[in-house]
């Protein structure tokens, strides 16, 4: 939400196990359309937040990292990339 709107900057969350808790996703990527994105679907990133459900709130806008099981476990993985203006 605090990245609303910014321009070239991406971060993704991801466990390397290939799955988050007891769902198929590894993780998900946000940018600074996501919250955008989100409200032209009717949904509000912070209903989700507030909800702990962000499983639901990624799946509807296609942004999981979707792997399968990898047969490891080394850690979760949290990247942010900056660049552009």
């Amino acid at each position: 939400m605090e990245i609303e709107g910014l321009e070239g900057v991406v971060i993704l969350s991801g466990g390397t196990d290939g799955n988050d808790g007891p769902t198929e996703a590894a993780g998900a990527v946000v940018d600074g359309t996501t919250c955008r994105r989100a409200r032209e679907l009717g949904m509000e990133a912070e209903d989700f937040l507030m909800r702990n459900d962000s499983h639901t709130f990624f799946c509807r806008l296609g942004d999981h990292i979707i792997t399968g099981p990898t047969h490891t476990n080394v850690m979760d993985i949290m990247l942010c990339l900056t660049g552009g203006k």
